[in-house]
């Protein structure tokens, strides 16, 4: 199966996203899919599988548990692929994180400035009370 076909399905790709925080049981996957989902355990079985066959996710014993994580040798593949297409979102992100730090700035300053003004006030307030 091609990779895109394995993460085309939400379900997949909903438990990669699980996995990509850390190991998983088996039946912790099962409750948070067929929570979100509503599908059986038999199903989320059948998605772990097919994760574990292209190579997107390794089990491991546990005692009678099995463990589940990401393999990311796929996703490196996928990676690669979309590679060619980084050029159309790329600048794009750059001048975001220009404006989120030109905004931290200015927010930074601003808090600054308030401070400041803040200082100065109580300063003439005290002299004030003072006299």
């Amino acid at each position: 199966m091609h990779a895109f076909d394995v993460l085309g399905d939400p379900v997949r790709r909903r438990i990669l996203e699980l996995l990509a925080s850390g190991e998983h049981a088996s039946g912790d996957v099962v409750v948070v899919i067929s929570n979100e989902f509503g599908i059986t355990q038999s199903a989320v079985s059948q998605h772990l599988k097919v994760l574990r066959e292209n190579g997107f996710a390794s089990v491991r014993a546990e005692g009678t548990r099995r463990v589940y994580a990401v393999d990311a040798r796929p996703l490196e593949e996928i990676d690669g692929w979309l590679a060619q297409f980084r050029r159309f979102w790329e600048p794009h992100l750059e001048a975001l994180a220009t404006e989120i730090a030109r905004g931290k700035r200015q927010r930074q300053t601003g808090s600054a400035h308030a401070s400041a003004k803040l200082v100065s006030r109580r300063a003439l307030e005290r002299r004030a009370r003072s006299r």
